[in-house]
């Protein structure tokens, strides 16, 4: 594994307009998140199903188990960073202790070995005019230029359940694409369950392109929301 820093990644701030995170790259125009056109152009379907299982578990422990996920997620992503980066971070919190099981087994099972080349870690992309987004890493993946994201579960995931992240892979990869001139066509999630289960999912190929189409047509929404 080694570092490549052959493009140059914008800075960034987010800000809330209208409650919805946007991005600023210095390009004098506040650009939707992916995350906030992915929300805003969830199916009728999707809505309903999270909409009973708040109802199911009741607000308030929805709204826990919600923030003690992210809260996980934030430690771990910041664990793997520090890795790519060769800067070793600790947390000695419960939730840290668990979040750094989980990091150590992405890093041991789904990037040593296979995380050839690294091009950018939590890095900006952004589409000019169109939305912009932050990807935890971005490289060669087994020989393959790749947009690779870090994921934490409560539970085990299958492939069909998590096509918004497929979605959001194509995206950053667009802009990267667009912007960088690469040929990025394959997406990487390396996820880890807080029961300590490893899975990766990769699109790529005409898979890819089918995402990459999706997202096209959630953004065409995004402007008619």
């Amino acid at each position: 594994m080694k570092w490549n820093k052959q493009f140059d990644y914008p800075t960034s701030t987010r800000a809330l307009i209208d409650g919805k995170r946007h991005y600023d790259v210095g390009t004098q125009e506040k650009l939707p998140s992916v995350t906030t056109i992915l929300q805003a152009t969830q199916s009728d379907e999707k809505k309903a199903i999270l909409a009973k299982w708040r109802r199911n578990v009741g607000e308030n422990k929805a709204e826990f188990i919600k923030n003690d996920a992210a809260e996980r997620g934030t430690i771990m992503h910041r664990i793997i960073e520090g890795y790519l980066l060769d800067q070793r971070h600790a947390d000695l919190s419960d939730q840290g202790q668990l979040a750094g099981v989980m990091a150590n087994k992405i890093i041991e099972s789904g990037i040593r070995g296979h995380l050839d080349e690294i091009w950018g870690s939590e890095i900006t992309v952004y589409y000019p005019g169109l939305y912009a987004g932050a990807t935890d890493c971005v490289g060669v993946y087994d020989g393959q230029p790749a947009i690779i994201d870090f994921k934490q579960s409560n539970k085990p995931k299958r492939k069909e359940w998590i096509e918004d992240y497929f979605v959001q892979l194509a995206a950053y990869a667009m802009a990267h694409n667009y912007v960088y001139d690469t040929k990025i066509q394959s997406g990487i999630i390396l996820m880890c369950t807080k029961d300590k289960l490893f899975q990766k999912f990769e699109i790529k190929d005409k898979e890819f392109q089918r995402f990459s189409w999706e997202w096209l047509r959630r953004v065409d929404l995004f402007k008619n929301v």
